[in-house]
């Protein structure tokens, strides 16, 4: 079934147009304002074939994506990757080692649930806007934007479509 899911996954490029990464990026730049962290967002319709077959899990795809983008890439290891594989309609984060510790495995899940209602909904764009305003709520508590230091954007806001 997996298999199949991979042949023919949705379209990330009709679910998520030029101008709806465009209010992505948008949404990670205002997100930003708020606290020193970095938040990334990937999409990915399916895998390659051998990694389906090979059982590559999700997470293990979140992770490569996480070190291709070179979200860990920050001054204070505050990179955020928000990661949706359309085929198998699995959302994973991943979050620098900054973020160990501070942000529980539960705080991570709650983001996921709240992206997936807007899943299911329909409202891909609603659903990852309302996962980088999340994230951006998290990062704030531990990394707030208080102007007593120089911050600048460390990594791209615009989305990437695998």
């Amino acid at each position: 079934m997996r298999l199949l899911r991979h042949l023919f996954p949705p379209s990330a490029r009709r679910l998520f147009p030029a101008d709806s990464l465009q209010r992505i990026a948008d949404a990670i730049h205002q997100g930003e304002q708020r606290h020193r962290g970095e938040v990334m967002f990937a999409v990915e319709a399916d895998l390659p074939l051998l990694a389906v077959v090979r059982g590559m899990p999700a997470r293990a795809r979140a992770l490569e994506a996480f070190a291709r983008l070179r979200t860990w890439d920050t001054e204070a290891n505050n990179g955020v990757l928000i990661y949706l594989l359309l085929a198998d309609h699995r959302i994973e984060i991943v979050a620098d080692r900054g973020l160990r510790g501070r942000v529980s495995d539960e705080q991570w899940r709650g983001v996921c649930q709240l992206m997936e209602e807007r899943l299911r909904a329909g409202e891909a764009e609603a659903a990852v806007i309302r996962g980088i305003t999340a994230v951006s709520d998290l990062l704030a508590a531990f990394f707030p934007q208080d102007g007593s230091q120089r911050d600048e954007d460390e990594l791209p806001n615009q989305p990437h479509v695998f």
